[in-house]
């Protein structure tokens, strides 16, 4: 095996068997050493400037991951945490994702399509939890957030989407209510929540 090969399978294996070309670059690997191994099999293209090593199974969660992996302030919100956490019976046909309002850039992705929410302060910093997806560590909205989320773009969504999470929500063992309210505060949407969720209780 080429040595430019070897070096490069030992730079993905640092990185979980997973790189952007532009990391791979700036780790001494030729673009055109990631072309060749991709028509050699050695890598897959997951993404444009996404690769993995064939012998790295694929992802489990791939949408989600390649996003977290191309859009490092990305975190999974709305719908696609709803999915994520089955608090909705809707499947997701682009990923939601909340960016910082001070970094105002859209992404540009050929895939997955993407649904941005543009957030500022408390409302983009709050609630962020790191959940495991194939190696990647993928920052998603936790269950209270992501409830509130949805009250605060329920013009975006739909309230009736909102309403059947918190009704999900409700309904499981583990939830927690304070924590559920604290997140609809810094949304400023308590007083919309509020009346659906004593309603539930």
């Amino acid at each position: 095996m080429r040595d430019s090969y070897q070096h490069a399978i030992r730079v993905f294996e640092a990185h979980n068997g997973f790189l952007r070309s532009s990391q791979a670059h700036m780790e001494g690997v030729n673009p055109k050493t990631l072309v060749d191994m991709v028509a050699a099999g050695i890598l897959i293209r997951e993404a444009r400037g996404l690769y993995r090593l064939a012998s790295i199974a694929p992802m489990g969660n791939p949408d989600l991951a390649l996003v977290a992996r191309r859009v490092p302030d990305a975190v999974i919100c709305l719908v696609s945490a709803l999915a994520l956490y089955e608090l909705t019976t809707l499947i997701p046909h682009k990923v939601y994702i909340a960016l910082p309002y001070a970094k105002r850039r859209k992404p540009t992705l050929d895939y997955p399509p993407l649904e941005i929410v543009w957030l500022s302060g408390a409302a983009y910093a709050h609630g962020v939890e790191r959940v495991s997806m194939d190696s990647i560590d993928v920052p998603v909205y936790g269950p209270e957030k992501t409830i509130a989320d949805c009250f605060k773009f329920r013009g975006k969504i739909g309230r009736d989407i909102a309403v059947e999470a918190l009704k999900a929500y409700i309904k499981r063992g583990a939830r927690n209510i304070p924590r559920l309210l604290e997140h609809a505060r810094v949304d400023r949407v308590e007083k919309v929540l509020l009346p659906y969720l004593e309603a539930l209780l």
